[in-house]
């Protein structure tokens, strides 16, 4: 897990990024936030994480305030989550969280230029794309090596393509 910020301030000057990357599958969370307290990074791994996918073994991030609270180690610790830190003079054995946060930045400020500074309200769409574009190794999309199963982008609604016109035979129960 990592902070990205200071970014450009947006609605309700929002202008850091609480960012978690897991580290077999490279899927990415992330919440942009005013300010970012103990209390938010409990809040956010809750909702983004444990609700979604489970319990994590471990969550590694840097040995800022928000993670090295003891409200955030007691939270882990009730759920016998692993804390560990990269070291403040080795920030680079956090190297996951870094590179995904170069991605991250790079496609918001792309999309930063067209919405001038309304990078809030396009983060939801900047994490779509990172997690239905294939990646290098795998040659597969993060959303199916989390789901195993392609998303079908919106591209797709409306086109009669094998994919959709089986999903539509499935729920209608109809042969076109």
């Amino acid at each position: 897990m990592d902070i990205v910020g200071p970014l450009p301030a947006a609605a309700a000057q929002k202008n850091f990024l609480l960012v978690a990357t897991d580290y077999f599958s490279k899927w990415v969370e992330a919440e942009a936030y005013a300010s970012i307290k103990d209390k938010d990074v409990t809040k956010f791994v809750w909702k983004n994480i444990i609700c979604r996918f489970g319990i994590p073994q471990t969550i590694i991030a840097d040995n800022g305030p928000q993670f090295d609270s003891i409200t955030f180690r007691n939270f882990c610790s009730k759920l016998n989550i692993r804390n560990s830190y990269s070291t403040p003079r080795y920030p680079q054995s956090n190297g996951q969280a870094k590179a995904t946060n170069k991605t991250l930045i790079t496609a918001l400020k792309k999309r930063l230029e067209q919405a001038k500074g309304k990078w809030v309200e396009e983060l939801p769409g900047v994490l779509w794309a990172y997690r239905t574009t294939p990646g290098r190794p795998t040659r597969n999309t993060l959303f199916a090596l989390a789901y195993g199963m392609d998303a079908i982008i919106p591209t797709e609604i409306g086109l009669p393509t094998i994919r959709t016109e089986a999903d539509e035979e499935i729920w209608t129960g109809q042969t076109k």
